[in-house]
């Protein structure tokens, strides 16, 4: 009979680094997690998030997985104008969901209601959507049009949760702005996409653990309870933050702040039934890959790191048979295009 001394003695190899990193190489680990559930292409798989998000969906309807259009595009649109107007980049047109704050927000006004005065940007020649500025290029026409696109949005919300059996979410940022009046949170600072910057009026927030944790479980316990069978998996975006708004900040030490705290609240929040982690985040970023996944402006995972943690997520999630659908690397093409309103931060630049 072995002599069993201490707990480490008969952890499987993975739990070293030696035998679980080193020894496999960066494409050779594959038992990263163990996975809470499988998803089928019976399931209705629905992303929200970061940019990154965009690009886990891009790949799975690829595969052929269910990944249903609560809010699909108008007849007369232009399939090629889809991507341009944010149909299909999600499945409601929320635009991109950058803080737990923002899904909060997003889920409040769609399960409890919306008031028909949220902020709203006039211009004179087009009213803008002040909470996703970037959806309808060039405006809308008045303030009637943006309420009633705002409304079709919140009940495809409300139904694609309701409909979804697997929920995605990839976690961006930590940093936002909030209105000092109303408390609300924008998706990006008010002067860059679109609307006015007021300093007496926009107030910069770089969230903490604790904030990040309650708005984050608040949305979770509202998605399950909204469908309690409802599947969710968490994870990082690996691409990092374009510009920081921190006084004192670089953004190189903003990012891994960022990155970190998100990464710890997701950890957390994943040791909840029914709520998983994948690491999208460190099969980009840990070093065994030595930054290899990144295009040369060091933020894009390129075309072949996409695929990576795609194959590792149909790997440890797909059903037995979907092992690496797939060869063609996503993304990289002109239908592959990222709505991202956080990748405009550098046209302010001025370095």
């Amino acid at each position: 009979m072995t002599d069993i001394r201490n707990p480490y003695q008969t952890l499987p190899s993975r739990n070293f680094w030696r035998s679980g990193v080193v020894e496999p190489g960066p494409l050779g680990m594959t038992d990263l997690v163990d996975p809470g559930f499988r998803i089928t292409r019976q399931d209705r798989v629905v992303t929200a998030g970061s940019c990154f998000a965009q690009r886990l969906r891009q790949v799975l309807v690829a595969r052929g997985y269910d990944c249903p259009v609560a809010e699909p595009a108008p007849p007369m649109l232009d399939p090629a104008h889809h991507a341009r107007f944010n149909y299909g980049v999600y499945s409601v047109r929320t635009g991109n969901i950058y803080t737990p704050a923002m899904l909060r927000q997003w889920l409040g006004w769609a399960l409890d209601g919306a008031p028909d005065d949220l902020e709203t940007w006039d211009d004179g020649a087009c009213v803008q959507d002040a909470f996703r500025p970037g959806i309808e290029p060039g405006g809308f026409a008045d303030l009637a049009e943006l309420r009633r696109a705002r409304r079709r949005t919140l009940d495809a919300l409300r139904r694609s949760v309701t409909d979804a059996t697997v929920f995605v979410l990839t976690l961006g940022q930590t940093e936002a702005w909030r209105n000092r009046h109303t408390g609300l949170f924008y998706s990006g600072c008010p002067g860059t996409v679109a609307g006015r910057f007021d300093p007496d009026l926009h107030e910069f927030v770089n969230f903490e653990y604790p904030q990040l944790y309650e708005d984050l479980a608040w949305s979770l316990d509202r998605l399950r309870g909204l469908n309690p069978a409802l599947k969710i998996i968490l994870t990082v975006s690996p691409v990092p933050l374009t510009a920081t708004a921190e006084p004192q900040g670089h953004a190189l030490v903003a990012n891994t702040y960022t990155k970190s705290v998100l990464r710890a609240v997701a950890g957390s929040l994943a040791r909840q039934d029914g709520v998983d982690y994948f690491p999208s985040y460190e099969l980009v970023t840990a070093p065994p890959f030595r930054g290899m996944f990144y295009a040369p402006n060091l933020r894009t995972v390129d075309p072949w790191g996409v695929k990576f943690i795609m194959d590792c997520f149909v790997r440890l999630y797909g059903a037995p048979d979907d092992e690496v659908p797939d060869a063609r690397p996503a993304g990289g093409t002109d239908d592959d295009v990222l709505v991202c309103e956080d990748f405009l931060l550098d046209y302010y630049n001025g370095n």
